[in-house]
């Protein structure tokens, strides 16, 4: 399973931007999707945005305008440039990455807090 690591993440105020990062450890050729989900405090976590190793990708209706996602399949690098961000983006973003005949793998998180 590849090991994932985000970046990014911090502390911006409402309208701002930011770009997180999710690398995976090696190269695999076999990682199908990658993508972002996030957690609020006292939420469940939901998907946010992905994409596949072709480029098809999905948005959570609540980010799209707002929100891309983009990957790289040389560097199996994902990214999330968010915009326009709100306070109800605040949550920790979490990066994963499916690769074919293994579970999931999931990162650590990064915090995402958007002041008012």
């Amino acid at each position: 399973q590849v090991q994932l690591v985000e970046s990014g993440g911090g502390l911006v105020q409402a309208g701002g931007s930011l770009r997180l990062s999710c690398a995976a450890s090696r190269i695999s050729f076999s990682i199908n999707s990658m993508g972002w989900y996030r957690q609020a405090p006292g939420k469940q976590r939901n998907l946010v945005a992905d994409i596949t190793r072709d480029g098809s990708t999905k948005y959570v209706d609540s980010v799209k305008g707002r929100f891309t996602i983009s990957r790289d399949n040389a560097k199996n690098t994902v990214y999330l440039q968010m915009s326009s961000l709100e306070p109800e983006d605040t949550a920790v973003y979490y990066c994963y990455a499916d690769e074919s005949f293994r579970s999931r793998a999931w990162g650590r998180g990064t915090q995402v807090t958007v002041s008012s």
